[in-house]
């Protein structure tokens, strides 16, 4: 691709990009290279939607990575991710091949395009136990006076990412980070009109209850993963851990409450997307994932 060498497909959740991305992989010969926080995980299946037989089924197989590549007592920061995505895209290019980025996490799609310096940080246990004896409030004017502005909001609301996060900011000030490679990606992003979008999560979230979702939760807490390690990864499995644990009371009242969370969090991405746009970067909005619409954006571009 002469205009440029990485496409990315971005969008909310159950905006139908895994579908749309594999449309386009195989259609323009490229692997997907996977840009969702949690898909990177072993055994989160039902609740992140990997969806792996898209990537088998109507056509040739698409190839896909950072997807099952860690395991759920495993830490995988935005350094981490943006290591092994370089690593994954220099051996995709080096086959000629067109890396194709699908996800929704927006700070891990911004650690790419816009090419954040990371360095990696060791614990230090030291410092967290210096830490430890701090308010939440305390953490956080700590952090902010380390790094006044922040790329990832969230650590401000979780007392464990906040403490990593100034143990992060604190090695990095007397530590130079590694340049990481220039991508020329051209971006695309799914859009819906937002009461359409709403009805395709809760269409999508009881197709996932259908499908073992509950379950799938209890096997892993059986398996040995901790309440509070399943309710770190967030949404389907924090809500379904409440409902396991009996906090939430009944198959409906789950289903409503994950569901309006759900649908904050599809908010929450598209404001996310909307800064990258006003920070420079150019997203071309592809009108309820139709495969067309885009496949002319990329030919324009090439």
């Amino acid at each position: 691709m002469g205009g440029f060498d990485a496409l990315v497909l971005l969008g909310p959740t159950a905006s139908g990009k895994t579908r749309l991305g594999v449309q386009l992989a195989r259609s323009l010969g490229g692997e997907i290279l996977s840009a969702d926080s949690r898909q990177v995980y072993r055994g989160l299946d039902i609740g992140t939607g990997k969806d792996l037989q898209e990537y088998r089924t109507g056509g040739e197989v698409v190839p896909y990575h950072l997807i099952d590549i860690v395991d759920l007592d495993s830490e995988f920061s935005v350094f981490a991710f943006q290591k092994t995505f370089f690593e994954s895209f220099r051996e995709v290019t080096r086959r000629k091949t067109l890396p194709v980025v699908v996800g929704g996490t927006g700070l891990y799609l911004d650690a790419l395009i816009s090419g954040y310096n990371l360095v990696e940080t060791p614990e230090n246990r030291e410092l967290r136990t210096a830490l430890s004896d701090l308010s939440d409030e305390e953490l956080v004017q700590r952090l902010q006076l380390l790094k006044s502005r922040l790329h990832n909001t969230t650590d401000l609301v979780d007392r464990n990412r906040l403490i990593r996060a100034i143990e992060i900011a604190e090695y990095s000030c007397g530590h130079s980070s590694v340049p990481t490679p220039q991508i020329r990606p051209l971006v695309l992003g799914t859009q819906w009109e937002r009461s359409i979008l709403r009805k395709r999560i809760g269409e999508r979230l009881k197709a996932r209850l259908d499908a073992g979702l509950v379950e799938e939760v209890e096997q892993l807490h059986e398996k040995g993963i901790s309440w509070e390690r399943l309710e770190w990864f967030g949404l389907e499995y924090r809500y379904i851990t409440g409902f396991l644990r009996g906090q939430i009371k009944s198959k409906n009242d789950l289903f409503q409450k994950l569901n309006s969370a759900i649908a904050q969090f599809a908010k929450k991405q598209e404001t996310w997307f909307r800064r990258m746009e006003r920070n420079g970067v150019r997203i071309h909005w592809i009108p309820e994932a139709e495969f067309d619409s885009a496949m002319q954006v990329v030919s324009e571009n090439e």
